[in-house]
């Protein structure tokens, strides 16, 4: 969570309360009082510059 919060440009606790939001820019994996950030989700953003939520491109996402 920390080396992928500060590869997006953002402290810790902002990432955390992103991920709390579920708006953590990457996918991201809750296992029991663990947070870990999927490697993969975490380059393809970083590569293209736009977010994923729950693995789903964001231009794919439909509003609410």
């Amino acid at each position: 969570m920390e080396d992928a919060s500060r590869a997006l440009g953002f402290s810790r606790a902002k990432g955390y309360d992103l991920v709390r939001r579920g708006e953590f820019p990457c996918r991201v994996l809750r296992i029991g009082r663990s947070t870990r950030v999927v490697t993969a989700s975490l380059l393809r953003v970083l590569e293209s510059g736009e977010p994923e939520y729950n693995g789903a491109h964001a231009s794919r996402c439909t509003p609410s």
